[in-house]
């Protein structure tokens, strides 16, 4: 089974590499049954990956310990949920992963373009098989999943202990939809550098393209601070660690390129920043990726340092090399004689929205690489810590947030100022009362959680009114009731609205990161009996339990939690090592409301039940998850489709876009004469 494993890849790869020559020598002789072989090799590839996949699992399943993948990344007592998950608990499973389901958005591409955008399509498929082939050519050569080990252990080494979470059995495949899923819009952008069609069409195409990757981009990236918050004891939810910085820096990016290209919907400018963006945020996933899995910067997400390292940096270059060629090739088509036609303009708002974005990815980018290049200059490793990244990014972030309110404000091209003062004064009232408020009575004092709320309020006003805005009118077109109205309101307008409860969305998350501010810590050594205070709260030691199994030894104690003298419940905070692994992990106990979280860690249990507590008091957190969810809630109806008028209107645009572009072709063809 094994070795029809890796022969299926071998012919995975071959298939694969069938399809990118046999796509780009269709489209150059113009046969279209060339093509449709380049497609056929394609799903090809989805369908080998797919049987090498399942061969994989079933080696999991079936505690297959002659494969060396499954020895070193599962045993018999390991649940059969975490068994699923061991597919990419390692660095060869995770690489058949990324290979596999980047073949399966192939095959979703191609079945929806079998009718259409068949002018882009070809040299699609042979971007997409390119890079499907890489990451092929890396099983097959340097990390082959089905190697066998040359004897049969009685049993495996087993998943690592702290991956062994719910968080995690979703967290990693949503990061890898996300890093994956950006390889379509970069194959688009590509085809449309080499046809030519650089127009507005192929920003159709892709939106929900890069929607969609966004979407489990930025819900993986709360996945994994859900599970770093309760598996890791260390009572925060977000360190800047390399790998959270680098699923961070293309969902920045692609933000980015949500918002331009609006502007280019609208009016024929920013193509070369549009096309930079999407290019720049998939160049950004696979640099994600090479940080996992190079090992050349410390965190706790990475596999160690190995030999696949260099190849990834070598396949970076030539796709940051190749898309500056397709670049420059199209560049005069690219540029627009239009500007921006007023300041106080969406559009505008837009373009800063975008530099702030930029100027976030390129800050993070600096700080996670930094390490390495102080290294490779002095000789000394110097890592950039958490306070060098909220100095950086709290200001820019608390600029993005105004814009998010501000945006929905302006008029497009111009807004006048009758406009300007009948939006901005309710939402602006709002928040300074708010604010006010929050300082004098004494519930904010710190100056950025101030600015922060403030900001909150100013946002929230401005998407309520909105919303109120638009219901209002149609109650008074159709007569509806407000709620109907409202409902009827938003499935009109998906993408509107949609991205109106993504900002609600973003709202909520900054309410959450806000409460930061206000975290609390207490750090303490009882015997039972006693108690430790924080806050409101009373912690009393009641008694410890200690077991073990075949698989680890787990220790525990029991709290008795009191607030405000009332007795609100008991808390069991708990420390497991792991006997294969040889490893502690660590069972947070958390008593989460909707105000705040009371975070206890168990650090440690002497033989005479002395216990060593450290207490969180973490206010606000709840925000975040329930952000995570509103704006999954708001991407999923900006993703519902819209009416055909509209994508007729753009291509009549991109018409008569080709036409001015043909005609300044032929003038500044004349003046050469």
């Amino acid at each position: 089974m094994n070795q029809l494993g890796y022969y299926l890849l071998i012919f995975a790869l071959a298939s694969a590499v069938y399809a990118i020559f046999i796509s780009v020598l269709g489209v150059r002789q113009k046969r279209e049954d060339l093509i449709r072989s380049g497609e056929r090799g394609a799903l090809a590839v989805t369908g080998l990956l797919t049987l090498a996949v399942i061969l994989l699992l079933h080696a999991l399943l079936t505690h297959d310990f002659q494969n060396e993948y499954v020895a070193s990344y599962s045993n018999r007592d390991l649940p059969i949920g975490y068994t699923f998950t061991a597919l990419w608990g390692g660095q060869k499973g995770s690489l058949l992963f990324w290979g596999w389901l980047l073949s399966l958005y192939s095959g979703l591409v191609i079945f929806i373009n079998r009718k259409r955008n068949r002018d882009l399509l070809p040299y699609v498929v042979a971007v997409l098989m390119s890079v499907n082939a890489f990451f092929i050519l890396l099983n097959v050569v340097l990390a082959n999943p089905f190697e066998t080990l040359p004897f049969l252990p009685a049993d495996g080494q087993g998943l690592n202990p702290i991956l062994q979470h719910p968080a995690m059995a979703i967290h990693p495949p949503m990061l890898y939809l996300g890093f994956v899923g950006f390889t379509v819009p970069f194959a688009f952008a590509i085809a449309a550098l080499l046809v030519g069609s650089v127009g507005s069409s192929w920003l159709v195409t892709i939106r929900r393209w890069t929607l969609v990757p966004w979407l489990f981009l930025g819900t993986g990236l709360l996945l994994g601070g859900r599970w770093a918050y309760v598996e890791l004891g260390w009572g925060g939810y977000w360190g800047w660690d390399p790998v959270e910085n680098a699923g961070f820096m293309p969902w920045l990016t692609a933000t980015a390129f949500f918002h331009s290209i609006m502007i280019q919907e609208r009016k024929p400018i920013l193509r070369v920043w549009n096309m930079v963006l999407i290019l720049l945020t998939f160049t950004l996933s696979i640099f994600g990726t090479f940080i996992t899995r190079s090992g050349i910067i410390s965190s706790v997400h990475t596999f160690t340092e190995s030999s696949i390292g260099p190849f990834f940096l070598i396949f970076l270059l030539a796709i940051v090399l190749f898309s500056a060629f397709a670049l420059g090739r199209r560049w005069k088509d690219l540029r627009s004689q239009e500007h921006l036609d007023s300041f106080t303009s969406r559009e505008t708002g837009f373009l800063f929205n975008n530099l702030l974005l930029l100027t976030a990815a390129f800050a993070i980018f600096l700080g996670t690489v930094y390490p390495v290049i102080s290294e490779a200059v002095t000789d000394t490793k110097i890592t950039v810590g958490p306070p060098w990244f909220n100095f950086i990014m709290v200001p820019i972030g608390l600029i993005l947030l105004l814009l998010t309110g501000v945006g929905p404000l302006l008029a497009w091209r111009r807004t006048s100022g009758r406009i300007l003062r009948k939006h901005f004064s309710i939402p602006l009232i709002t928040a300074l009362i708010g604010g006010s408020l929050l300082f004098f009575l004494g519930f904010v004092r710190h100056f950025y959680a101030l600015i922060s709320f403030s900001i909150i309020l100013f946002v929230t006003a401005t998407i309520v009114s909105e919303f109120t805005r638009g219901a209002r009118a149609r109650r008074h077109a159709t007569g509806e009731i407000l709620p109907k109205a409202l409902y009827k309101l938003t499935l009109k307008n998906k993408r509107r609205y949609g991205g109106y409860i993504v900002h609600m969305a973003i709202v909520l998350l900054f309410v959450g990161f806000t409460g930061s501010a206000f975290n609390q810590k207490v750090e303490g050594t009882l015997m039972p009996g006693e108690s430790l205070h924080l806050g409101k709260y009373r912690l009393e030691y009641e008694k410890p339990y200690r077991s073990r199994d075949d698989n680890k030894m787990s220790v525990a104690v029991r709290l008795r939690v009191y607030r405000e003298g009332e007795e609100v419940g008991r808390l069991i905070p708990q420390r497991y090592f792991y006997w294969m692994q040889e490893q502690p992990t660590t069972e947070v106990a958390l008593r989460s409301t909707l105000k705040e979280d009371l975070y206890v860690v168990l650090a440690g249990l002497t033989e005479n039940e002395e216990a060593t507590l450290q207490v969180y008091l973490n206010p606000l957190v709840s925000f975040i998850w329930i952000g995570g969810i509103v704006n999954i809630l708001g991407t999923l109806i900006a993703i519902l489709p819209t009416r055909r008028p509209k994508r007729r209107v753009i291509f009549e645009r991109e018409r008569k876009e080709k036409e001015s572009l043909a005609k300044e072709t032929e003038v500044r063809e004349l003046i050469e004469v």
